[in-house]
């Protein structure tokens, strides 16, 4: 059973620059895997930036001029950050949960569609398709973005939940390589909008994710 107060729990105020972001990452996920540092679990806001995974393909960045452009290191293609957005940035040992990536990952897809369904919208895995999906209007569209990346059985990078973003700003690429569905926000979406709120059904929820990853994979 995992010691839920033995990892860190940081809310940042305001935005967060993205660079900085990245080096306190690097520098917390190597602190950890020598031992010298907490497991962290970090709640913030960037200011509007795209970032390219390591799959990302230039074709999909169709303005670069609009926003600036960081490489990423984290597995997928590009995504759109910014304020209304929820990133959420996961740095645990997974030396503790089984040294299973594909595991953690659903694992982390779980615990944004608990967080969702802690709103009360509804959101799922959709086959063939990176990210959380849910229904927005007759139309199916993404809410949620997963993009992670593992150092030494370190995780960190983690996920993106659609607050109340200028869902416009992701006309400047082709988010996560899927051009055939749209974004959508618990704003347009007509649920709760304060990110007070959803910061709380993130924690709610985390106890849940920590059990299904400290879970035997078969039972995932």
């Amino acid at each position: 059973m995992t010691d839920l107060s033995d990892i860190e729990w940081r809310v940042s105020p305001g935005l967060t620059e993205y660079p900085d972001a990245l080096a306190e990452m690097e520098a917390r996920a190597a602190a950890i895997q020598q031992g010298e540092a907490r497991e962290l679990i970090w709640l913030l806001e960037h200011p509007p930036l795209y970032t390219a995974g390591t799959s990302a393909d230039p074709t999909e960045l169709l303005s670069g001029d609009r926003f600036p452009v960081f490489t990423a290191g984290r597995g997928g293609r590009y995504t759109y950050h910014g304020p209304g957005q929820r990133i959420v940035y996961v740095l645990l040992d997974l030396t503790k949960y089984g040294r299973d990536v594909r595991h953690y990952v659903h694992s982390l897809e779980g615990w944004v569609i608990d967080c969702l369904a802690a709103l009360g919208v509804p959101a799922r895995r959709a086959e063939g398709r990176i990210g959380i999906w849910t229904d927005d209007g007759d139309a199916e569209a993404k809410i949620g973005a997963i993009g992670v990346r593992i150092r030494r059985w370190v995780s960190f990078h983690g996920f993106a939940i659609n607050v109340a973003p200028d869902l416009s700003h992701f006309d400047g690429i082709v988010p996560c390589g899927i051009s055939e569905y749209p974004v959508t926000s618990l704003e347009k979406l007509g649920g709760p909008a304060a990110m007070k709120g959803v910061d709380q059904a993130i924690e709610q929820t985390f106890s849940t994710f920590i059990d299904t990853l400290a879970a035997d994979p078969i039972d995932s």
